[in-house]
């Protein structure tokens, strides 16, 4: 059989993710080098495909990047006007005071996928080469250096030989790769083993974001409104909370996080989001309006004491996929695109002295910025959570940020992975959820649908079990499928429970959210970007 040769291009800067970051990272390279050579490739089918949107923007780091945004068209419309901080339980409700990183005066309520989309359009402008629908499958290593990626295989089948429409994937090969690909990204998880940019730092912990987009009656419409919970339905050990965003035409932004450092096996973060529409403080604001989006990502949540090396021989690590996420804020946009600027300048420095070397600069300009002090002011807010609860947590971060304004002689830790500290079923307490109603509340099928996934059917299934026969001895037998639970797409499905369990995965659910790679009881399951293109196509207002 004769070995098919894949073809290459060559740039001077390979970008990898067409969110916030590796947009910012892109146009900043251009800035600074005009004449280099710049690709990024995207795995969506679009760019903003795959950003879930509904989001507070902090135009900071736009300030900086394109001062003249408002001139420029960008689409931040709606300025947020109101905040509203409440603590719940299952009847009442009472008013917190905002915490003042979440003073969100000055900032906007936007579709982040449609900043995005201009964000390319600039990008283009200057000359950037943007390629969406193509998965960057594989790292390309000579001497010790990434030298680029390759793109995946298009028309394979799930036998894994090629099909009739079988097309080889691209090399795409430059001095520096910089990898945006959000939070657990395939190629960044390769990365950080492969240079163990991990070593002498706290565990990353993560939490699952899911969110629906609604459209409501204008006579309910607040634009600009801004509201957070904490409380119920999460009990007093778990992490989590809501928002809502009323921005746009009548668009409503309403979302739940959850910490997957959870403990209870059976706690379901999707049921734990529709039954929390049915509290009294959040049900007026969509109730008669119509959900007309859906879709979850995981998120880094461990801050400053999580952030890994950022540059290795080659490249760099960029927005989420480092970590760069102000928890607190719940905020990353502004984050991540200043990240991106940062890495850029050293990779234009770099490309200034002629010789391919480590970024390492990236590292100190990071250091330098306000980035650094906004994640060191607040190191200690995530992890007051996980160590004292909902309420002793809300308290600690209030004394840490507003009396000791994020200058506490102390550093709280992350001690544990995620994935070390769900408990067996039979010591967590069971969790009845109600059923979903079909207007206010919803199953996980009729959620999907929304989110418009779709994966070609005839291809290698993207999420594998390293060993299969663990799921039945570890998370059948001791914690009964959690994966069937904390996947917000009925992706995992257990069957035949009741004579010989086994593991149904449905991989054309996949919203690419990625909680299965982070959650599971034993690092079982990996995720790996499939096809280009596959996946969920989140609308221009999400």
């Amino acid at each position: 059989m004769t070995e098919t040769v894949r073809e290459a291009m060559e740039f001077d800067v390979v970008v990898v993710g067409g969110g916030p970051a590796g947009l910012a990272a892109a146009i900043r390279v251009k800035q600074l080098a005009p004449d280099a050579a710049v690709c990024l490739l995207e795995k969506g089918s679009e760019i903003g495909a795959h950003i879930l949107s509904g989001a507070v923007i902090e135009p900071r780091a736009l300030d900086e990047l394109i001062p003249d945004w408002r001139e420029k068209g960008a689409p931040l419309d709606t300025p947020a006007t109101h905040d509203e901080m409440l603590y719940l339980t299952e009847r009442r409700q009472f008013r917190l005071p905002t915490p003042p990183q979440m003073n969100n005066h000055g900032n906007y309520i936007v579709s982040l996928g449609n900043v995005c989309r201009w964000l390319a359009t600039q990008a283009e402008e200057l000359g950037v080469e943007i390629y969406p629908g193509f998965s960057a499958a594989e790292l390309l290593e000579e001497d010790g250096r990434i030298v680029g990626v390759a793109t995946g295989d298009m028309g394979i089948g799930k036998s894994g030989e090629p099909g009739p429409n079988h097309a080889v994937g691209m090399e795409l090969r430059a001095p520096y790769t910089l990898f945006a690909e959000g939070c657990r990204g395939s190629l960044s998880k390769q990365l950080m083993a492969r240079f163990d940019l991990r070593r002498g730092i706290d565990p990353q912990t993560y939490g699952l974001g899911i969110k629906e987009l609604w459209e409501v009656p204008a006579s309910q419409h607040r634009p600009g409104f801004i509201q957070h919970t904490l409380g119920w339905p999460l009990d007093r050990r778990t992490y989590g909370g809501s928002w809502l965003y009323h921005f746009g035409d009548n668009l409503v932004s309403y979302g739940f996080v959850v910490g997957l450092d959870y403990a209870n096996t059976w706690l379901s973060p999707f049921d734990e989001m529709q039954r929390l529409k049915t509290h009294k403080a959040v049900r007026p604001h969509l109730e008669g309006g119509k959900r007309i989006s859906y879709g979850a990502r995981a998120l880094s949540e461990g801050g400053l004491q999580s952030v890994p090396r950022l540059t290795f021989p080659g490249g760099a690590l960029l927005g989420d996929a480092a970590g760069f996420l102000n928890v607190p804020k719940i905020k990353g946009t502004h984050a991540a695109m200043k990240s991106g600027m940062l890495a850029a300048e050293a990779v234009a420095e770099a490309l200034a002295d002629g010789r391919p070397a480590e970024p390492v600069s990236f590292t100190r300009k990071v250091r330098e910025s306000w980035l650094w002090g906004e994640l060191r002011d607040v190191r200690n807010v995530r992890p007051a959570f996980a160590k004292y609860g909902q309420l002793g947590g809300f308290a600690y971060s209030a004394i840490d940020t507003v009396l000791l304004r994020g200058r506490a002689p102390w550093t709280l830790r992350h001690p544990h992975a995620d994935h070390e500290v769900l408990d067996s079923a039979v010591k967590s307490d069971p969790i009845v959820y109600p059923k979903p109603d079909g207007r206010l509340t919803f199953d996980k099928l009729s959620s999907v649908f929304l989110s418009n996934t779709n994966h070609e059917e005839d291809q290698p299934v993207h999420l594998k079990l390293r060993d299969p026969a663990r799921w039945k001895t570890v998370n059948w037998d001791e914690f009964r499928s959690p994966e069937s639970r904390y996947c917000p797409a009925g992706v995992y499905e257990a069957v035949d429970t009741d004579t010989n369990p086994r593991l149904q995965i449905n991989a054309q659910n996949c919203v690419h959210c990625k909680t299965c790679d982070i959650k599971d009881p034993t690092e079982n399951i990996d995720w790996s970007a499939p096809e280009g293109g596959g996946g969920p196509n989140y609308p221009g207002g999400m």
